[in-house]
Formats: structure tokens, C-alpha cells, sequence
């Protein structure tokens, strides 16, 4: 059968239907993205940026290699926020990121310039557990206390977000947060401790 004899009713072809995707495909490919036009390069030099970390402007000469989690700790001495799996899966290095909770192991420094970071050092600036916190002890929601500063975090984004959550949103909100010790019913109840004073 010739080509032509194999045309559907529509007039196409499988050749030319492929064809056509392949031709397609190549011209998308060949133009350059927005985002690939706003690339910026840096290194091997340090990068000289500010970070608003905690309500205080700070100034920090980073590789841009450097994550966040390393400028707070090893620049600016917030080792509150912990070093456990240096790969985004434990939660132990969460902060808050213009208010949202992100984990710092996984952000590089030069990322955050500009923007506002809160640490668990953050939370009670005055010195004075915040009522969370308070909840924490009471609860007894901790155990060996490498997971705590990262399930704070956690529970107080969750609270500036949802002042009333339901157990369920509660476990959602966490779900990115092992512990390793099991606490997770006391921390639970202290969230909703926390919630019923609001």
C-alpha cells in the first residue's frame, strides 16, 4: 500500500503527524526560556549579600556553594536550627522564609538575600518562651531535642496559617518532620493546646 493510500479520513499521516511534532518540538527547544535569560553566574569568589535573619540585617560573605543552614550556624553562630540529615528529609533544619517554612539544609545562602528569616532563636526574641514553646514543656513533646527546633517551626507556621487546626492538619503540617524518639502524640496535643488559648 502506498503512502498516500494509508491517509486516515482526516487527511493525516502518521509520518507527518511525527513529523510535524518532532519539526515542533526542535523550534520550542531552540528559544530560550525566561527564566533561562535571567540566569545569573556566580562564583568561585564569595558573593557579599544581606539577610533580614530575626528582625536584624545581616551582612555575610558566602561561597555561593554555602546553604543557609551553614551561613546561620557558621557565620552568625544560630545553632538552634540543627544539621541532621543534610538532605531535606528530616525537618530538623526547618526555618521560616518570608514566612514560609522551608528547610535551610536544602537553600542556599546567596538565595535567601533580600528576604526576611526567622530561626527557632526568633521565636522568643525577648528572651521569654512564646506560648508554643511553653506548650512543648508542658506536653513534654521532646526527648533528645534534635528534632524540636525544626517541629517549633513547623507547628508555628502552621499557626500563623491556621489558628484552629483539626488534628488532622496538625499531622499534615508535619508530616516533613521526623522524630525519631516518637514523640509525635505530645506534640499533637500541644499544638492543640496552643490553638484552644487563641
Amino acid at each position: 500500500m502506498k503512502e498516500n493510500d494509508k491517509k486516515s479520513r482526516s487527511g493525516f499521516t502518521r509520518r507527518g503527524v511525527l513529523g510535524a511534532g518532532v519539526a515542533g518540538g526542535a523550534v520550542v527547544a531552540a528559544q530560550p526560556t525566561r527564566a533561562a535569560t535571567k540566569t545569573r553566574t556566580m562564583g568561585p569568589a564569595r558573593a557579599s549579600i544581606t539577610i533580614e535573619v530575626n528582625g536584624k540585617q545581616q551582612r555575610l560573605s558566602v561561597e555561593p556553594r554555602v546553604t543557609l543552614l551553614r551561613a546561620l550556624r557558621n557565620q552568625l553562630d544560630l545553632t538552634g536550627t540543627k544539621e541532621v540529615c543534610n538532605g531535606g528529609a528530616c525537618g530538623a533544619c526547618s526555618v521560616l522564609l518570608d514566612g514560609q517554612l522551608v528547610n535551610s539544609c536544602m537553600l542556599l545562602a546567596v538565595d535567601a538575600a533580600g528576604r526576611k528569616v526567622t530561626t527557632i532563636e526568633g521565636v522568643s526574641p525577648a528572651g521569654k518562651m512564646n506560648p508554643l514553646q511553653e506548650a512543648f514543656v508542658k506536653f513534654d513533646a521532646l526527648q533528645c531535642g534534635f528534632c524540636t527546633p525544626g517541629m517549633v517551626m513547623a507547628c508555628k507556621a502552621l499557626l500563623d496559617a491556621n489558628k484552629s487546626p483539626d488534628l488532622h492538619q496538625i499531622k499534615r503540617a508535619l508530616c516533613g518532620n521526623i522524630c525519631r524518639c516518637g514523640t509525635y502524640p505530645r506534640i499533637f496535643a500541644a499544638v492543640q493546646a496552643v490553638s484552644k488559648q487563641a
